[in-house]
């Protein structure tokens, strides 16, 4: 995993490009992440605890994460943003893997439960980088 401040500089990278160049799901898809990621820091247990246990206000914001990730797949006329809420869907299960297995090591637990959003940023990347690419490439209409 990243160190807190290479997560921050890559989420901003990320969101400032997909807002720059980016329509509406990749803008969308930003604006996700950056609430969840802000969200989960406001709601993240103390640091001697964290992942000991079910993250119930981390596990709330994952699940909110999800719903915004499927509703702009389900009004969304490109494949990547099922992408992402599958990826998210998988983080989600995290949570329920530690309630199942409490046992968990509370490492495996943040693992599971952060790696998939490195993946979600490099898809946001390429369809932002595709849209603009569909942008700069569409035939121009000249007025007469």
């Amino acid at each position: 995993m990243l160190s807190p401040l290479a997560y921050w500089a890559v989420l901003l990278a990320v969101s400032a490009y997909a807002f720059l160049r980016g329509k509406v799901d990749e803008r969308g898809a930003a604006a996700v992440c950056l609430a969840a990621t802000v969200a989960t820091r406001l709601v993240h247990s103390p640091l001697s605890t964290r992942f000991s246990s079910v993250e119930i206000g981390v596990l709330i914001v994952d699940l909110l994460a999800f719903a915004g990730f499927t509703a702009i797949a389900l009004r969304s006329r490109r494949f990547w943003p099922l992408w992402i809420a599958g990826l998210q869907l998988t983080t989600t299960m995290a949570h329920l893997m530690k309630a199942i297995e409490i046992d968990l090591y509370p490492q495996a637990y943040a693992a599971a439960a952060r790696v998939w959003v490195y993946p979600i940023f490099l898809i946001i990347v390429v369809g932002t980088w595709r849209s603009d690419q569909r942008r700069k490439n569409a035939p121009t209409v000249a007025l007469a």
